[in-house]
């Protein structure tokens, strides 16, 4: 930041590197999910798998830098939470994330573990540099019910990733935008939007 004291860090260029790696896998994986459903006729099997096996490791070590209490905490939703967004009416001084942001992230991550898990169980019933398919190592009612998570988990994150675009392209929140991108947001931004008791910044 060249200790320009008009700049406040907020993504370090790693966690920056993460959230533009997740969001390349998750927007291939919709892509060569939803796609082949509405008519599009190409080879999707692969890339598909590819972007989830590339999705699960950086998910992994997101959630091994994640482990830290600072960092737990700054995620965790309170009552206290949620009582101050009810009385300020959506305008909250908060830390570093707020009760939107922090709901988001949840409901990515709660979508995210669904279509993984889901996902590398169907990935048995294809042939992959790893190992041979195996189309019976479950019955059909299983079969079932995993193709039906992963789709309802897919139908989900379609809307999610919508409403993220969407929010992070509003002009009130061009700031997050620029912080995921560059790394950092104006003084005035961040005395505007948080509290300094709840985000501590070096």
């Amino acid at each position: 930041m060249d200790d320009n004291k008009d700049q406040v860090v907020r993504h370090s260029g790693l966690s920056r590197l993460f959230h533009w790696v997740m969001a390349v896998c998750i927007l291939i994986l919709l892509a060569t999910g939803v796609t082949p459903i509405l008519g599009a006729e190409f080879e999707w099997i692969e890339p598909h798998w590819i972007a989830g096996v590339a999705l699960t490791i950086a998910v992994l070590i997101h959630i091994v830098r994640s482990l830290s209490p600072a960092k737990i905490k700054s995620m965790w939703i309170s009552i206290s939470d949620i009582k101050e967004f009810i009385a300020g009416g959506g305008k909250v001084r908060g830390g570093k994330y707020s009760l939107e942001q922090k709901l988001m992230h949840h409901g990515m991550t709660g979508l995210s573990l669904i279509s993984l898990i889901t996902g590398w169980l169907m990935l048995l019933k294809i042939d992959t540099p790893f190992w041979q398919r195996d189309p019976f190592i479950f019955n059909a009612d299983t079969w079932g019910i995993l193709y039906v998570l992963h789709g309802l988990s897919t139908l989900f994150f379609v809307s999610f990733v919508m409403m993220h675009i969407y929010f992070s392209l509003r002009p009130e929140k061009a700031m997050y935008l620029r912080s995921m991108i560059k790394g950092w947001m104006t003084k005035e931004e961040y005395n505007e939007n948080h509290d300094p008791d709840r985000w501590e910044t070096k």
